[in-house]
């Protein structure tokens, strides 16, 4: 069993992450992580999130934050951290949505074009080869911008409630990389 020094904060995407999803997993396991729930889960206003993002950050001090965002919360990272500036330990970003791609879903207000700016804080981008919400090609195009270190998993599709990771302990062994 890990044990992490950080205040983790769990960003889950559209639509929040559900029973089977990996972030709920994690939540069940760490009872000090911290979801940070939206208002709106299924037509989310960007500048609504990252707001909501930095309030709990201001909350517990940022020093000692990682962010553990899930798809479209990745792109909520880049535009929270393009306006705030505020500094945190680092953030683990899973399954990267590419929401300038026509797999996309509509109803999204303000999170595109994706973010690109340099995130300068220790991140991990991990991505599926087969995610129908990113190219292989777009998230090491992300990972690149971001100077993020890029992990490439196989055939997990979006890495989500779907995917069936469980307690995804791989993803726990990379977020213990960022402690």
């Amino acid at each position: 069993m890990y044990t992490f020094n950080s205040q983790i904060l769990i960003l889950p995407g559209l639509g929040d992450s559900g029973e089977k999803h990996w972030q709920t997993a994690w939540e069940q396991l760490f009872p000090s992580f911290i979801r940070v729930n939206q208002v709106d889960w299924e037509t989310p206003i960007c500048e609504d999130w990252i707001k909501n993002i930095e309030k709990k950050i201001q909350k517990i001090g940022a020093e000692n934050v990682i962010l553990v965002g899930h798809s479209l919360a990745c792109s909520t990272i880049g535009y929270w951290f393009a306006k705030y500036k505020t500094s945190i330990k680092g953030a683990l970003l899973v399954a990267p949505s590419d929401t300038e791609a026509d797999s996309y879903p509509s109803g999204t207000t303000g999170f595109s074009p994706m973010p690109t700016a340099p995130l300068p804080f220790k991140t991990i981008t991990v991505t599926s080869d087969d995610d129908f919400y990113v190219s292989l090609e777009r998230a090491e195009f992300f990972a690149e911008k971001w100077n993020s270190k890029l992990v490439v998993l196989n055939n997990l599709g979006h890495i989500n409630g779907d995917s069936n990771l469980g307690n995804w302990d791989f993803g726990l062994s990379l977020l213990k990389e960022l402690d």
